[in-house]
């Protein structure tokens, strides 16, 4: 029996499959099981944030499984407690952290923070949350409903749960505002709703509207976290400071893992929430390896170089190709090129995948560019040189 009737036979069938076998990783290049090589631009959709095969990353894995994977978050656990340290130091955020698996873990936790904030810290009940079109926030059920996309909630999956509603544009969110209003929950640059980033005024204003109603501000940084916007967070290039921003993804470098970070540091109490393998000794030392080598990049400004020649050759590629792209967009290494519609998108991303380089879909018609942050310049040069080969017949 082959891999692919292996799948199909013994796994639930969720995911729209590609059946190149990937048995190994050197930096931003994946080996099939038939020595073949494909230049990844993908990253695992912004997950293996330092490449593949690390050694940084693989070294701390390595000392870690041989002493301790895993133990009750019953007992204290040094990574742990050194990771919420770097992340809250690297974030330049006065805050606390729940580590999850999930970046959709990390986004119920969210909610969880903002429901139990708007029942104990109001006289009246607060429990609504405004999320916004073309949001993404998770496959939960309470994170489907909070994500703004129709085609997410199915009546398969109903009842959702109480309390979402989605408005188009940030100028809608003043005007849905009420009197149960708790949070706000938003994505800087929308990745799944098709790499978009917001304007930086609109959304400070937007901060300040609602520290002034009380009303606490959810970063969702699954997929900007973790430098990939070109700092520690979307947040800090905004200049805000949000009540609560979640991460995951890129994070662990490939281990999963979410976190859920606020400054209301006494709203959840023993019993509150929990999490059986969040923030276990494995993923908390693999994110403390990762931002090791994220952080060295970023401070010998490494980082900035590498972002820079990425936007220069994607440049080249909207401007030399407008009868297939419209514009090039987002930020740092969570980029995009906006095809002129559905079907060139997909004829891309199909002959992309022939021509042995790995991007991704977002939203209706973009292209989207996830390449790990260490990705080096011949890799950069040999993938945009396949992107050409795909696109020039097209």
């Amino acid at each position: 029996m082959t891999l692919e009737q292996l799948d199909k036979q013994y796994g639930l069938q969720t995911y729209n499959r590609n059946y190149t076998n990937f048995v190994k990783g050197e930096g931003s290049i994946l080996f099939t099981d038939k020595g073949e090589e494909y230049i990844d631009f993908a990253s695992g959709i912004a997950v293996n944030s330092v490449g593949h095969n690390n050694p940084t990353l693989v070294e701390a894995i390595q000392n870690q499984v041989a002493k301790i994977i895993h133990i009750s978050n019953l007992q204290i656990i040094e990574p742990q407690a050194k990771l919420a340290e770097k992340i809250c130091t690297l974030a330049n955020y006065d805050g606390a952290i729940f580590f999850a698996n999930s970046g959709a873990e990390a986004n119920e936790g969210a909610i969880k923070i903002a429901r139990k904030y708007g029942e104990t810290r109001f006289e009246k009940k607060r429990y609504k949350v405004i999320t916004l079109e073309h949001s993404f926030h998770g496959r939960t059920i309470t994170t489907v409903k909070a994500t703004g996309q129709e085609v997410f909630h199915t009546p398969n999956f109903s009842p959702y749960p109480d309390g979402f509603s989605y408005v188009k544009g940030l100028e809608a969110v003043y005007e849905n505002i009420d009197d149960e209003t708790v949070a706000v929950m938003i994505e800087l640059v929308q990745g799944e709703g098709g790499v978009q980033p917001f304007d930086k005024d609109e959304i400070q204003k937007l901060e300040k509207h609602l520290k002034e109603k009380d009303i606490l501000l959810i970063v969702d940084e699954v997929q900007t976290g973790i430098y990939r916007t070109g700092k520690m967070l979307a947040s800090n290039m905004y200049e805000i400071d949000p009540d609560i921003v979640t991460m995951a993804k890129g994070l662990g470098g490939g281990v999963p893992i979410g976190a859920v970070m606020t400054k209301h540091k006494d709203i959840l109490v023993a019993g509150d929430h929990g999490s059986t393998f969040g923030g276990n000794y494995l993923s908390t030392r693999a994110g403390l390896a990762v931002l090791e080598v994220l952080s060295d990049l970023d401070e010998e400004g490494q980082l900035t170089e590498t972002l820079a020649y990425f936007t220069v050759k994607l440049k080249e590629m909207a401007s030399k190709y407008p009868n297939l792209f419209t514009e090039e967009v987002g930020l740092g290494l969570m980029r995009g090129l906006r095809a002129k519609d559905s079907e060139t998108m997909k004829t891309v991303l199909s002959n992309c995948m022939k021509n042995k380089l790995i991007v991704l879909p977002a939203g209706k018609n973009t292209v989207r560019f996830l390449p790990a942050l260490t990705i080096t310049t011949s890799e950069i040069d040999e993938g945009f040189k396949r992107f050409e080969k795909a696109i020039s017949s097209i």
